[in-house]
């Protein structure tokens, strides 16, 4: 029977954020991003990384802590395939909070989804590809083992339908329109960040973050209070989550890493929906439809449900 879904009972989990916030240049994103993060990150710089795509301006911010953050340049092109690469090493670098400043550069930047789809090359826009690499992209952002703020510039936007009576639609982030929408809480910063014009924010979190004035490492240990803190019950759910969007082998190797002891505070009903996730992850890469079964592992090797040397992983 398949695994799609693990049917079970409510109850409170830790969890991690994804948080948004847009502004104009010089509107102060970045440090409020940073202080964020230093509170969901329990208050250690060591546990809060900054990957910085706007020419090593991250740097500037060295001594906004009083010990040392991470901090990463990703340089052009900003495809959503090295967008991806950057946040897993991240990950695996064991950072509890990740700032991400900017991730305009994935949609419009040099080598982002707005270049895919309108590829010089090809005759007709490829928007199928875009959307495609986005979605993948968006996946590794949500499943993604850490807390992550995200940066987005804004500009002045005009809707011209209508030449003759053209609209303007206000400042709007530079991303794909459902992005913001898509993340836990995300707002557009004014006045220096002293203000926020809220873009989606749950009412449970209103009493942290839907007040007025600048956002502060304490807002950021409150929310990492309330979704219950670093759980490496929950990291290491996370990191299982992520490989599953790359497929069986990559899912396998997440078990392994982990470790048995964890798998077992994990539960196999949980590994085995991932299981079902993987698989349908390689048919979709492979143009197949998940109902048709996958009998190969990606490599092409002859896929038997389980490690001979770790018969545990029960995919």
């Amino acid at each position: 029977m398949s695994n799609i879904l693990q049917i079970r009972p409510v109850k409170r989990e830790a969890a991690k954020l994804v948080l948004g916030l847009a502004a104009t240049s010089g509107e102060g994103k970045t440090y409020s991003a940073l202080l964020l993060a230093l509170g969901l990150a329990g208050g250690d710089p060591s546990k809060v990384g900054l990957l910085d795509t706007e020419n090593r301006r991250g740097s500037l911010y060295s001594d906004i802590f009083p010990k040392p953050f991470l901090i990463g340049d990703l340089n052009p092109p900003f495809t959503p395939a090295r967008y991806r690469d950057a946040m897993r090493e991240f990950a695996e670098a064991g950072v509890e909070a990740l700032v991400i400043d900017s991730m305009s550069h994935e949609w419009e930047g040099e080598g982002g989804c707005e270049e895919i789809a309108n590829n010089p090359n090809k005759k007709l826009a490829d928007w199928l590809t875009a959307k495609r690499e986005h979605k993948r992209f968006m996946n590794t952002l949500l499943f993604l083992p850490c807390h992550v703020v995200a940066c987005f510039r804004a500009r002045e936007k005009t809707d011209f339908k209508n030449p003759k009576e053209p609209k303007s639609l206000g400042l709007q982030p530079i991303t794909e329109k459902n992005v913001l929408f898509e993340m836990t809480a995300s707002f557009l910063l004014r006045d220096q960040g002293r203000t926020h014009d809220v873009i989606k924010l749950p009412e449970c979190l209103r009493p942290i973050l839907g007040q007025t004035g600048y956002f502060t490492s304490e807002h950021g240990r409150l929310l990492r209070d309330w979704v219950g803190g670093a759980d490496p019950v929950e990291r290491a759910k996370n990191q299982l989550r992520l490989a599953a969007t790359e497929g069986i082998a990559a899912l396998r190797a997440a078990c392994e890493a982990v470790g048995r002891n964890m798998r077992d505070a994990i539960g196999k009903d949980f590994i085995a929906t991932l299981g079902d996730q993987a698989r349908a992850a390689d048919a979709e890469k492979s143009q197949l439809r998940p109902d048709d079964g996958f009998p190969e592992n990606a490599d092409g090797t002859p896929w038997v449900g389980a490690s001979e040397n770790d018969p545990d992983i029960p995919f």
